[in-house]
């Protein structure tokens, strides 16, 4: 019964316009589970009512691509280091390091940040009010934005390939795959990170 339920779920038409939902909200509120939905909705596509596979990549990345060149606009209009919220020394420090990166290393940025969530909000910013060419930064974010959607939705579809259970185990295991490559994406960047940019 609990199977049919998500099954339902993922079949109805408004599954896709919510995951868009969750995706572009995420660029700017980093506590939404962007990369989970994506996860999520991805481990059930297999199932005959699901959605297809290149449906959620697609719907994932244009609401990414839209999230970040939003930012992008909001740092072009209103330098973000201005926000009476953003002058916190710690976000000063995420700030510096960002305008440093895209200073030398423009495409890099863009698509490692594109993976973490925080830094990416401040590079997406930061390249607005640094004013980097829209020409220049908006091939790049929609490139990083696709190569993100397909990450995560391919990680959901294998889930949901290999995992033995029907729908639900399957996203119950991609919503476990999903936090434990964000805890180790985040181990890695306390463990590498310039000090500038995780604070310390």
């Amino acid at each position: 019964m609990i199977d049919e339920f998500v099954s339902a779920l993922a079949a109805n038409p408004w599954a896709l316009a919510a995951l868009f939902g969750l995706v572009l909200a995420d660029a700017f509120l980093v506590v939404v589970p962007g990369e989970i939905a994506v996860t999520v909705l991805a481990s059930v596509s297999f199932t005959p009512s699901g959605p297809p596979l290149w449906g959620v990549i697609l719907v994932a990345a244009a609401a990414a691509f839209a999230g970040d060149a939003a930012c992008y606009a909001l740092g072009r209009a209103f330098h973000p280091q201005r926000w009476r919220v953003m002058r916190h020394p710690r976000f000063q420090r995420v700030f510096a390091w960002a305008q440093t990166r895209l200073r030398s290393h423009v495409a890099a940025a863009i698509f490692t940040v594109r993976f973490i969530p925080f830094a990416r909000l401040a590079v997406n910013l930061t390249a607005g009010a640094t004013r980097i060419p829209a020409v220049r930064y908006l091939p790049v974010a929609a490139g990083a934005a696709t190569a993100w959607a397909a990450y995560q939705a391919l990680v959901g579809a294998a889930v949901g390939a290999i995992v033995p259970g029907g729908p639900v185990v399957a996203v119950l295991v991609s919503i476990a795959v999903a936090l434990v490559l964000g805890w180790i994406t985040d181990a890695l960047i306390a463990r590498f990170a310039p000090r500038g940019a995780t604070g310390r």
